[in-house]
């Protein structure tokens, strides 16, 4: 099982950031953090770097039912969504797969919890 899903938009990078926040909110995500990595890199370490975005998505029907199963996965929310810029101007948007992510805690009570939210993860796209 892949620790990912992704899609790749014929859109412009800043076409992708909105299409992506629109899909995400359409499923009841909302975007509660926007790491620019390609601005933060230039400002640390002087580098260049290509887009790229990390889109901090939570949908708090969900995170509240996994809290209440696992105290502690507050640890992997939000869940993330990048959106990076390929060298062939293609913009690629990829999210964590719940389910994958959710495996390495080891707690039957997630399983139906991160299956809802992988559903509603992938109709977004």
């Amino acid at each position: 099982m892949e620790y990912y899903f992704n899609t790749v938009l014929t859109a412009s990078f800043d076409e992708a950031i909105q299409l992506t926040t629109e899909a995400l909110k359409s499923e009841g995500f909302g975007i509660i953090s926007d790491i620019d990595i390609q601005a933060k890199l230039n400002e640390k370490l002087g580098v260049s770097f290509k887009k790229y975005r990390i889109l901090g998505a939570c949908n708090p029907g969900y995170a509240y039912k996994a809290l209440q199963a696992e105290e502690k996965i507050g640890t992997m929310l939000p869940c993330n969504v990048i959106v990076i810029e390929q060298a062939n101007g293609q913009v690629e948007v990829a999210a964590v797969n719940p389910i994958s992510s959710m495996m390495a805690v080891q707690n039957p009570e997630l399983e139906p919890v991160a299956r809802a939210v992988t559903r509603k993860a992938e109709e977004s796209y």
